[in-house]
């Protein structure tokens, strides 16, 4: 670590504490060089996976790009947004939990596919029509057929 003063990479640990939330070591170090002191911070940085589109493209992991598609699937449905915080929570866990660089949006959608059907079966359809591009009225009641399935425990 360098020092802030002298840019010397000299610095030593003289104290080493967690901080009051847990989630963060504070140190203090002195600088071997100028003899003064100062305080980091230690914490933890989860990277998420670049998202691969379907077009080879990448792009960042957006959380918000996924809250807004799961706000418009349960517009006007009774899901709080408990509920939907936890979802998401979900797919975030199961995205960090695979430990890849990398993640085909594809991938994510089938998530939120799987959420939303725990959820609310209507905003599960509304998600699959724009997901999978539904043609025709057949797609539809496929998906209907799909979520009257007695192993949802839904209907």
């Amino acid at each position: 670590m360098k020092c802030p003063f002298c840019k010397s990479d000299d610095t030593q640990v003289i104290d080493s504490r967690v901080s009051d939330d847990g989630e963060s070591i504070r140190r203090r170090r002195r600088c071997a060089s100028c003899s003064k002191r100062f305080t980091t911070y230690e914490t933890v940085e989860l990277r998420m996976p670049q998202v691969v589109k379907q077009d080879g493209g990448r792009a960042e992991f957006d959380l918000e790009k996924l809250r807004t598609g799961f706000m418009r699937a349960l517009h006007k449905r009774p899901v709080e947004t408990r509920q939907v915080d936890e979802a998401l929570a979900n797919i975030t866990q199961d995205v960090l939990a695979r430990g890849e660089r990398e993640i085909e949006s594809r991938r994510i959608g089938e998530m939120v596919m799987r959420e939303l059907h725990k959820l609310d079966h209507v905003a599960y359809i509304r998600f699959a029509s724009v997901y999978k591009s539904f043609q025709g009225v057949d797609d539809f009641q496929d998906a209907i057929k799909e979520v009257q399935k007695p192993a949802s425990g839904k209907k």
